[in-house]
C-alpha cells in the first residue's frame, strides 16, 4: 500500500516538473530571462551620458544654443577647461574651434594669468573674424590688459586698421590712457612706422573723436609733435588739420 502511495506522489511531481519517470524533459518550464518580452511588457529606456562640453558639436540643422546642447550647467572644472582651451584657440586664430567652445559655454572675457582674453587677443593680433565672434558673444570692450590698456589701444599699437574700425563701432573709450601714459592715438604713432596701415589707423581714430591735443602723460608731448619728430608726414598732416579745426 505504501509503495502505491509513493508511486502516486512521484507521478504528480514528474508531471509538475515536465519530466518523465526516466528523467527526460518534456516541455519548457523555465522562467524567461530578465529583459525579454516575457519578462516585461515595457522596455527600460537606455540612459545616455551627458557629453563633455569639450565634445559638444551641433547636429546638422540644430542650433548650438538650443536647450538640447547647452542646458546642462557646467561644473567649475569644466568651465575652466573650456576657457583655457578658448585662449589657445584664440592665439591660433582657430575661429571654428573658438565658436564651438563658446557655444559650449566658454567665456570670451575670461582672462588667464597674464590678463589675456580671447577678445583682447583678437584685437591685438588683428584677427578680425575672431574679434567679431567675441563681440557678438558679449565681449567687454572696457576690459583691460596687464598694462591697463583697452582692446582699442592694442589694435592701434599694431596698426590693425580694420580692428580699430570695428572697435570704434562700440562704446569703447577712445581716449583711455593706459599705465605707460598713452592713448590709442599715441600708440599708433609712437609704436608705428608711418606706413599706410598706421596712417589709416590714425585717420580712423581722429574721425572717431580721438583728442588730438591731448599730450602723452608719459612725456607731455602731443600726438602732432610725436609724428613730426618721427618724420611721419602723412600722419602729421592729418593731425595738423584736425588740430586747426
Amino acid at each position: 500500500m505504501r509503495a502505491l502511495v509513493q508511486r502516486g506522489v512521484l507521478a504528480v511531481l514528474l508531471l509538475m516538473t515536465g519530466c518523465t519517470d526516466n528523467g527526460e524533459v518534456t516541455g519548457p518550464t523555465q522562467q524567461a530571462p530578465s529583459g525579454s518580452a516575457r519578462a516585461s511588457s515595457t522596455p527600460r529606456p537606455l540612459s545616455t551620458p551627458s557629453p563633455s562640453p569639450l565634445a559638444v558639436k551641433s547636429a546638422p540643422g540644430v542650433s548650438p544654443s538650443s536647450p538640447s546642447v547647452t542646458s546642462r550647467s557646467l561644473a567649475p572644472g569644466e568651465l575652466i577647461a573650456l576657457n583655457q582651451t578658448l585662449i589657445g584657440a584664440a592665439w591660433d586664430n582657430n575661429v571654428t574651434e573658438a565658436r564651438r567652445l563658446i557655444d559650449a559655454g566658454a567665456d570670451v572675457n575670461y582672462e588667464d594669468e597674464t590678463q589675456q582674453s580671447a577678445f583682447l587677443i583678437a584685437a591685438s593680433e588683428g584677427y578680425l573674424e575672431l574679434l567679431d565672434l567675441t563681440l557678438s558673444n558679449g565681449a567687454d570692450v572696457h576690459a583691460r590688459d596687464s598694462y591697463n590698456g583697452t582692446a582699442l589701444i592694442r589694435a592701434a599699437e599694431r596698426g590693425h586698421a580694420d580692428g580699430v574700425r570695428r572697435l570704434l563701432e562700440t562704446d569703447v573709450d577712445i581716449n583711455h590712457v593706459n599705465n605707460p601714459g598713452w592713448t590709442a592715438l599715441n600708440e599708433a604713432i609712437i609704436f608705428g612706422d608711418g606706413s599706410p596701415r598706421y596712417v589709416e589707423t590714425v585717420q580712423l581714430l581722429v574721425e572717431g573723436g580721438a583728442d588730438v591735443r591731448l599730450p602723452s602723460q608719459r612725456d607731455g608731448v602731443t600726438p602732432l609733435q610725436h609724428a613730426t619728430s618721427l618724420g611721419f608726414q602723412e600722419i602729421a598732416a592729418i593731425l595738423r588739420e584736425a588740430t586747426e579745426q
